[in-house]
């Protein structure tokens, strides 16, 4: 990626639905070339899709839940019914396998405790935890889904 492709990307992470004709101007291209990279970086697999990011609040998500599990099994049969598990619990909204002193760390967001019970509920009577904790955030300082560029 040169210089020109990463303010691309830098354009698109802000504003998927900039225009074209928009963004080429901002990087010093006609309409058509810049067109052809956007779909190269597509094709390249760098841009994996273009999505909409939906107001949590808007939503009645106010609450975010950070869930620390630990587990005795660290089996594949094991981790392909976990993995299943979560997929089928949409408030689970990501899923890292971490180094360190616990194995997997979940975000969930809920509308209330209330919900944030049921969703603990449901994934403990699915998979087998020798630990589960869970940490409630309290503010958000940074959020954001832009990656940094200059790496690639």
């Amino acid at each position: 990626m040169d210089f020109t492709d990463k303010a691309i990307l830098s354009i698109l992470q802000r504003d998927s639905a900039t225009p074209v004709s928009d963004i080429a101007e901002a990087v010093g291209l006609s309409s058509t070339p810049c067109w052809r990279r956007i779909k190269k970086l597509e094709d390249d697999g760098v841009i994996r899709k273009r999505v909409v990011l939906a107001n949590k609040e808007a939503l009645g998500l106010s609450l975010t839940a950070f869930i620390s599990v630990k587990t005795a099994h660290h089996t594949e049969a094991w981790l392909k019914k976990f993995a299943e598990v979560i997929r089928r619990i949409p408030e689970v909204v990501e899923v890292h396998r971490m180094s360190g002193e616990i194995d997997y760390l979940l975000k969930v967001v809920v509308p209330d405790m209330a919900h944030y019970d049921r969703v603990y509920k449901r994934l403990i009577s699915a998979s087998e935890f020798s630990d589960v904790t869970s940490t409630f955030s309290m503010e958000v300082l940074k959020e954001t889904t832009e990656l940094p560029v200059d790496y690639a």
